[in-house]
């Protein structure tokens, strides 16, 4: 492809806008309450519903910073949408929250996620009451840079950053959605307040219509009786990666070589262990009863399932590979509650790695960056990262684009171009001739706003 003339640009259309996915987007989120949920944020400015907007709007369309919201002044932009703000304004409104104003946020959040699941029962497709919802925790580290910011500092990973935490809702038909998260300083620890986010996620969940079993996963950073205990208040199955102590290997060692059952993998699994794919594995299962140094009441009846996987010898000096010699295993364990099978629990509880897409989602859009040295402006920044990933979850889904992610959907609906033109007291959007993803837009359009007004000639 080539450029067919010469070509002079001129910055002077006010009938254009580049991002008119906007439009249903936030209506979705509209339909869901989102302005009567933000009515009880009582951060000290003026007009807070329209600028928390303004941020969720920007995130939508691919800003990352407090800057790049000036994005959304341009064209006809203040023509489709009211209460445009500078960038500066918006900075100056996420300043301006404490931890109480962000934790309004949240609750604000998990108020619209219930409500677009409400409006869209596909978005939790599968979480019936005879469906299982998935509901994951974990947490991450988003390192920032400078000594300016509130709260950052060095963790486990050895990385100055911040620390996101954050529950996951998805069933086996639907892609996850961000049921809570909250922002730490980099140096806590990872299961730290374990007990009340899952606590807060499975209240979220219910709102949501997750009205199927809840499974509880995480890995062995929350295996302790915080997170076990909760579940098992609410009715839950838990599932998690059991950390290894002597407790474990003796119930590991106790397991009869003749009950292994082996298991083929439909796709290969990546072995972070030892940098290999595997397709193959056995599994078997035994009594277990875990945290028996608490008191009794505390003691938690459960089975422990184990994973193992033969370990190949170490490559020759000559970059080779040479198959065992002797039989050696690794093994992987975890603790459930669950009536599954012994193969299924461990399908089940491998799937919890669903939860790094939405993180790497979030690290590719709004998270790439923590803007503010104020640590509740960034707390307020990811609540409201929080509320966009959820928007844009629920429009992939009403544009027939379930399995879409966040990046695609900005591509192909939200940053579209189109020209303004009123008619009959209406807007009309004219919008890219033979633009590939027209039917997904349309069909995205109709969910959130109606069938478009026919025009007349």
């Amino acid at each position: 492809m080539q450029l067919s003339h010469s070509v002079r640009a001129v910055f002077d259309e006010t009938n254009l806008v580049s991002c008119a996915g906007l439009v249903p987007a936030l209506a979705l989120a509209e339909q869901a309450g989102w302005s009567e949920h933000l009515e009880g944020l009582s951060v000290p400015s003026p007009n807070a519903a329209a600028k928390a907007t303004c941020v969720v709007a920007g995130m939508l369309a691919g800003a990352d910073s407090i800057d790049d919201l000036d994005l959304l002044r341009h064209g006809a932009m203040t023509r489709l949408f009211k209460g445009v703000r500078a960038p500066s304004t918006l900075g100056t409104f996420l300043r301006s929250f404490t931890h109480g104003h962000v934790q309004q946020l949240d609750a604000a959040g998990a108020h619209l996620l219930a409500g677009l699941a409400r409006n869209l029962p596909a978005l939790l497709t599968g979480g019936g009451p005879d469906g299982v919802v998935f509901l994951d925790v974990d947490d991450t580290i988003r390192e920032v840079h400078g000594y300016a910011k509130q709260g950052a500092s060095y963790g486990y990973s050895r990385v100055r950053g911040l620390n996101l935490q954050l529950a996951t809702l998805s069933t086996p038909a639907a892609a996850p959605v961000i049921a809570r998260a909250r922002l730490r300083r980099g140096s806590v620890a990872s299961a730290t307040g374990a007990g009340r986010m899952l606590a807060q996620a499975i209240t979220t969940a219910k709102a949501a219509g997750a009205s199927g079993q809840l499974l509880c996963r995480a890995d062995s950073a929350y295996y302790g009786w915080a997170f076990v205990g909760t579940a098992l208040r609410h009715g839950a199955w838990f599932s998690v990666t059991a950390r290894a102590n002597a407790s474990i290997n003796r119930a590991i060692t106790s397991i009869q070589e003749s009950v292994w059952t082996p298991i083929k993998y439909p796709h290969a699994v990546w072995d972070e262990d030892e940098q290999r794919w595997i397709s193959d594995a056995e599994v078997a299962e035994v009594p277990y009863v875990a945290f028996t140094s608490r008191r009794k009441p505390e003691h938690v009846e459960c089975r422990l399932v184990v994973r193992r996987v033969k370990r190949l010898q170490p490559a020759t000096p000559d970059g080779s590979q040479q198959g065992e010699l002797l039989p050696a295993w690794r093994y992987h364990a975890f603790v459930t509650n669950s009536t599954l099978s012994t193969i299924e629990a461990d399908q089940r509880h491998r799937e919890h790695a669903i939860i790094e897409q939405v993180i790497a989602e979030l690290k590719d859009g709004p998270l790439a960056h923590l803007p503010s040295g104020s640590y509740p402006a960034n707390a307020a920044w990811a609540a409201l990262a929080v509320t966009a990933f959820n928007i844009a979850r629920t429009a992939a889904v009403a544009a027939a684009m379930s399995t879409a992610r966040w990046a695609t959907l900005r591509r192909r609906i939200i940053n579209v171009p189109a020209r303004i033109a009123s008619r009959a007291r209406h807007f009309v959007l004219h919008l890219p001739d033979q633009w590939p993803w027209q039917h997904a837009w349309t069909t995205l359009s109709a969910a959130a706003t109606g069938p478009p007004i026919p025009l007349t000639s």
